[in-house]
């Protein structure tokens, strides 16, 4: 049995996964937690196994392939744009306290009436069990603040040509390895890969509005139109 389409975040589903393998990447967080058999997961090139009780986060925009071993596994998902998960992007369950409520939730979720306050809940306490209560400390952000919204606002104005990480790390001041790395700590991807889910998220607004693939390719730096129509149907393709 193949993995469902992937519904709109945020959403929490069960999920039975097989040994058709499936690939693609979306811009939003996608927490998953095993529930029965094994899931083979690759994310960004890097393989893992969840096997029962094991969760990880996959980030906005990292590709990841996906397949059950032995025939089936049974997993819980969480879709979400929520930002609080950003600490914890590409990032194994430590501890069983997720493990234990994604087991919980898995069982509120098979039955017929599924609770709803437990549900309405469910996103909020999964990433503040995630860590555990054995979690580290979080540092503060190191040397002068990021303003992503600005930076955000400058690299939508030059969608038009390639963008390169000297050039952001120029904009916030910092040296490009410096940049990668408050990146990663900030927003939870590579610069690329936060680059890449802006201009999706950017064509899927234009698109939305009735824009033309076209005109919405061209204004996105996508280089055809048909790599933009390729980009849209790997986010909403087969899950997870």
């Amino acid at each position: 049995m193949t993995a469902a389409i992937v519904p709109a975040p945020a959403a929490l589903s069960l999920r039975d996964y097989g040994p058709s393998r499936g690939s693609h990447a979306h811009d939003h967080f996608q927490v998953l937690v095993a529930l029965q058999g094994v899931l083979a997961l690759e994310v960004e090139g890097r393989g893992r196994r969840l096997a029962a009780g094991q969760g990880f986060v996959v980030a906005p925009g990292d590709r990841h392939d996906f397949e059950a071993e032995a025939n089936a596994s049974r997993c819980l998902v969480l879709d979400t744009r929520d930002a609080a998960w950003t600490r914890h992007a590409g990032q194994a369950a430590q501890g069983p306290q997720a493990a234990a409520l994604a087991h919980y939730l898995g069982l509120c979720l098979a039955q017929r009436e599924a609770p709803a306050l437990a549900l309405a809940q469910a996103p909020l306490l999964l990433c503040e069990a995630w860590k555990g209560h054995a979690a580290p400390h979080q540092s503060a952000p190191r040397g002068r603040p990021i303003d992503w919204a600005t930076l955000s606002a400058w690299a939508a104005a030059h969608w038009h040509r390639p963008l390169a990480v000297e050039e952001l790390a120029a904009r916030a001041c910092l040296s490009p390895s410096q940049f990668a790395q408050r990146c990663r700590d900030e927003r939870g991807l590579s610069p690329l890969a936060w680059l890449r889910a802006l201009r999706l998220a950017e064509a899927r607004r234009l698109r939305a509005q009735g824009l033309a693939v076209a005109e919405t390719a061209r204004r996105t730096g996508y280089r055809s139109p048909s790599a933009l129509t390729a980009a849209l149907r790997r986010e909403t393709g087969s899950a997870p």
